[in-house]
């Protein structure tokens, strides 16, 4: 079984009305948070991902690409940092957990892209902190302008999992 029709089995994929967080408006919705929660599919991701990992630094989104993270950099033995949606009110107020190193090379990991805004507000906090961002690997790209909006940015997006194919699934 492809990694499509494991997301596909896990219930990751709903038909509805949804707000997504882009504040778009769509009538399908997909939870890559319902896969990722099985040790299997969330393994299977990691597999797929590690093969465009090479001496950078992991780097995962507070909440839903932290898990990817981690199973990530337990697949590849590199270490990772977490970029947080908003600073804590204590401690040190870090939005970034975990160190990062002046020109240290980071690559981005997400669940589901559309616009990719919390991707550019991550890969810009990391460059604020020092490091160099050139990719973004997704597991599924909803191609609603993602990929463009972060070439400007001057990001690569890489996908596992394009929603076209996912979605022709269920024809």
């Amino acid at each position: 079984m492809d990694l499509e029709d494991l997301i596909i089995k896990s219930g990751a994929v709903m038909f509805g009305d949804f707000t997504l967080a882009s504040g778009r408006r769509s009538n399908y919705y997909i939870s890559i948070k319902k896969a990722v929660t099985n040790p299997f599919i969330l393994k299977k991701i990691a597999e797929a991902m590690a093969k465009y990992i090479g001496n950078e630094k992991i780097s995962g989104i507070e909440l839903g690409s932290v898990p990817i993270a981690v199973a990530l950099a337990l697949e590849t033995m590199r270490p990772y940092v977490i970029v947080r949606k908003e600073s804590k009110e204590h401690g040190t107020k870090d939005l970034v957990e975990g160190d990062i190193q002046k020109n240290e090379e980071i690559i981005l990991v997400e669940d589901v892209i559309t616009t990719g805004g919390s991707v550019i507000r991550a890969a810009k906090i990391l460059r604020d902190y020092g490091a160099i961002v050139k990719k973004v690997i997704v597991v599924v790209d909803r191609e609603e302008g993602a990929k463009e909006n972060l070439a400007k940015e001057n990001l690569e997006l890489i996908p596992l999992i394009k929603v076209s194919s996912l979605l022709s699934k269920y024809k």
